[in-house]
Parts: C-alpha cells; sequence; structure tokens
C-alpha cells in the first residue's frame, strides 16, 4: 500500500441489483478509511449500508467504480476482513471454543498451521472470550449461552484470525438495550487493545457516537455519503458519558441529517409523481 493512501477506499461506486431495470443500491459512493479507524456508517432504512459491507469484504462486486482494500482492488473474499452480523450464526453442534476457531479451519496461512499448532490457538479463542466475559464458556453449546453471549461469541470469532478490517454488520441490533450497552463497551476494549480498521453499520446512532472515530451519513437510496462527523470525545468511553451534553449534541446532529435526507427523498418521490 502506498504511503498515504486510505487503507479502505470506495470511490464512486454504483451497485445495482440484478438487471439494468433492477434496484439500483448504492450511486456515485465514494468513502475512505484510514488504517486503525472506526468508522460508523449510518443512514435511512433501505440506503444501501449492507450493501457496501458486502462490496468492501468482497462478497459482492460492483456494478461501476472501484473498491480498494489495503492497496488492492477488491476482487473476492477478503481473507484479512473478519465479519459479525445482527445474528451470530453460530454453527449449533459445535462448542463455543470451535465456533471461535472456526475461520483457522478456513483462512490462510492458519488453516496449515493449525494441527501443530492447535494448542497455541485454542489459548488465544480462550484469551479473546475472556476478553469479552465469557471466561470458562468455551466447553458449552450455544443453546446453552443467551443471545449476548452467544454475540460475544461472533466477535471473537470474527477476531481469531486477526483482521486488519473488522467488519460489523448491525451486530447487537436483536439485543436488548442493557446487553447493547455492555457490549459497546466492551467492543471498544478490544479494539483499543487490537487496534483493527473497523467499519460498523447501525441504526442506532448513539451506538456510532459512542463507538466511532468517524461517523458516515448516507442518503435514502440509492445511496450516497452525504455527511461526515469527526467525534471529537477522547477514549475510553464510559456508558455515562452518554447522558453528557456533547454526547447528545452528536446524536441529534446525525438525526438531523437522517431526517432531511429521509424527507428529500420523500420530495423526490412526489415530484416525480
Amino acid at each position: 500500500m502506498a504511503a498515504g493512501q486510505p487503507f479502505v477506499e470506495i470511490d464512486d461506486v454504483a451497485m445495482r441489483y440484478g438487471g439494468a431495470d433492477a434496484t439500483l443500491a448504492l450511486s456515485g459512493t465514494s468513502l475512505q478509511v484510514e488504517r486503525g479507524e472506526f468508522v460508523a456508517v449510518v443512514g435511512p432504512s433501505g440506503c444501501g449500508k449492507s450493501t457496501l459491507m458486502k462490496l468492501v469484504s468482497g462478497l459482492w462486486p460492483s456494478s461501476s467504480g472501484s473498491v480498494t482494500v489495503g492497496g488492492r482492488e477488491v476482487d473476492g473474499p477478503l481473507p484479512m476482513v473478519g465479519m459479525a452480523f445482527q445474528n451470530p450464526t453460530l454453527l449449533p453442534w459445535r462448542t463455543i471454543l470451535g465456533n471461535v476457531m472456526l475461520p483457522l479451519e478456513v483462512v490462510e496461512p492458519h488453516r496449515r498451521q493449525l494441527r501443530a499448532k492447535r494448542a497455541y490457538y485454542a489459548d488465544k479463542a480462550g484469551r479473546l472470550l475472556d476478553m469479552v466475559g465469557l471466561a470458562g464458556f468455551g466447553t458449552h453449546y450455544p443453546h446453552q449461552l443467551s443471545g449476548g453471549m452467544q454475540q460475544r461469541a461472533s466477535l471473537c470469532r470474527a477476531l481469531i484470525h486477526d483482521p486488519q478490517l473488522l467488519m460489523l454488520d448491525e451486530p447487537f441490533g436483536a439485543l436488548d438495550i442493557f446487553t447493547r450497552e455492555e457490549l459497546w463497551a466492551q467492543l471498544q476494549d478490544v479494539c483499543l487493545s487490537l487496534k483493527p480498521t473497523v467499519i460498523l453499520v447501525t441504526h442506532d446512532l448513539r451506538e456510532a457516537v459512542f463507538l466511532a472515530d468517524r461517523v458516515l451519513v448516507m442518503s435514502s437510496r440509492p445511496g450516497r455519503i452525504i455527511n461526515e462527523r469527526r467525534i471529537d470525545l477522547p477514549r475510553p468511553r464510559r456508558l455515562e458519558n452518554t447522558y453528557d451534553q456533547h454526547f447528545q449534541e452528536l446524536v441529534h446532529e446525525l438525526r438531523d441529517h437522517i431526517h432531511a435526507a429521509r424527507q428529500g427523498a420523500e420530495q423526490g418521490v412526489a415530484d416525480a409523481a
């Protein structure tokens, strides 16, 4: 990667599902993410946030424009990426430790080394579980854990192969607010310790402000980046900070941007009619 080049760069990307007359999810979308930065992406429902994640991780090719990660154009799934989704999708027949270690059976060079270094990797998985408050749960099965505990295990699975880029698609959206806030704090601690580059998609503006260095706001479909806000709050952040006036001001500022984007889309529909 050339000196000064962003770690993730999306340049004038469009994404259309299906044929020429199918849904245009993204249009003229550009963004940059620096190495080690935590960026949150917010916007109205259906604006293409999850599509953006698929393009960056190489799960889908763009219809036009370029997507570059680590100085190389993305042309397929990236082994340097770890992903966690709204549903933890743990394999029910594997223990929590076995689920966390699953990427090591797929991603090189860990796959070649797994048999000889299994004890090392098991210890590493155990340390990740400790870090998120799951010490002693490695031998349990997913059905024996709560939803929040399963999501913590999913986060460990996304981190086990030392990804340079961590992609989080609404990872806490299905959880109750108390569990969600607890996991914000744990995710922040993990990221401060391991320092991956992170892109988080979320509908929760408080979550975005609490976790991110910078928040990007997308327009209604077809999505593009219309605003960005650097979060000028010191780290580590604590849950009580969410009640501070400046924190609340940041949340309301982002909400105003999204409200304006939705109004603009509705006006466009009305004008077209």
